[in-house]
């Protein structure tokens, strides 16, 4: 039965039934009315609307929710969808507005896939090129000041060698934007290596207290994966250093029944409800990525924790 004929039949039901009491009740309406029959007839008017009223919310409720969750979902978070309950055309709305949701799940994962992926490339050949072009250039200029230094009278000399350390704060200054930019550690040495590396170069520039804990049975992971779960520490603890105001930060990784759980948690400020901003969406989008999901809570005593689940299998996109 289409939604027309559902709304008709149910209007039928109310109108058929006032009908029946019209034809079968002792009732007369005289000519001019009567006070008594004016109340009778009202009554029973607000009698029929209100049936009418309660059988259409009973017959349109599955509208209601699909309704509701059109304004909430979120394609960040998939898997929201509705029963098919109902009758007819309600349930058939129903299912179709669910496909629509699982195809647009499905090429928004898509679309996020390639963006990340292209915007992986671009920090490679960014790193890349700081590290060979203006890495090489500033450690020549270094070199050159040092010969430099050497070679002149000492005032001269004092004001060269603090060009060489500005340079060399410079250098590393680089170095650091390349690490950030393309870790080689977790391309050389694995996800527990570059995390420990993460956490010390993070300790050392904010000088919070970061404490690991890393489980030593982890399984192998795809490096989509790896990259993954670098990412979303490191967009955590970027937040941290920002918004937390934090004095103490943990970063775990343990294994889980069918993947690996990475748990990043600080004593800060906490949150209420987390702010949908540019980072946190990130984060989800690359959970998506690799078929994984990201909870974002307030911590057991205070502060926040990020929490990226994923699993082993990389999810096919």
């Amino acid at each position: 039965m289409s939604l027309f004929w559902r709304i008709f039949a149910l209007n039928a039901v109310v109108l058929g039934a006032a009908t029946a009491l019209l034809l079968w009740a002792p009732v007369t309406v005289s000519v001019p009315v009567l006070l008594t029959e004016a109340v009778i007839l009202v009554g029973g008017l607000a009698v029929m609307l209100v049936a009418n009223a309660a059988l259409l919310r009973l017959g349109l409720a599955p509208l209601e929710r699909l309704t509701k969750l059109m304004t909430t979902v979120d394609l960040l978070r998939p898997g929201q969808r509705l029963p098919a309950s109902g009758a007819g055309g309600v349930a058939e709305l129903i299912r179709t507005f669910n496909a629509m949701l699982e195809r647009l799940e499905q090429e928004r994962a898509a679309s996020s896939a390639r963006a990340l992926l292209a915007q992986e490339a671009e920090r490679r050949r960014i790193a890349q090129e700081l590290h060979d072009e203006v890495g090489q250039s500033m450690t020549a200029i270094l070199l050159g000041l040092k010969r430099s230094a050497d070679d002149v009278p000492e005032p001269q000399r004092r004001e060269l060698q603090e060009l060489q350390e500005i340079t060399r704060a410079s250098l590393d200054e680089v170095r650091r934007l390349v690490r950030r930019l393309r870790p080689g550690v977790l391309d050389d040495l694995g996800l527990v290596s570059a995390l420990t590396s993460l956490s010390e170069d993070f300790a050392t520039h904010t000088g919070l207290l970061v404490t690991r804990r890393f489980d030593t049975d982890l399984p192998p992971l795809a490096p989509e994966t790896e990259l993954v779960l670098y990412r979303v520490a490191q967009e955590s603890l970027t937040n941290v250093a920002r918004h937390a105001d934090a004095g103490r930060v943990t970063v775990a990784l343990r294994r889980a029944d069918d993947g690996v759980v990475l748990t990043v948690t600080d004593d800060g400020s906490g949150i209420e409800a987390p702010r949908e901003g540019a980072g946190i969406r990130g984060m989800r989008e690359r959970a998506l990525l690799v078929g994984g999901s990201l909870d974002i809570t307030p911590a057991p005593r205070a502060g926040t924790r990020v929490q990226l689940t994923a699993p082993l299998a990389r999810k096919q996109l």
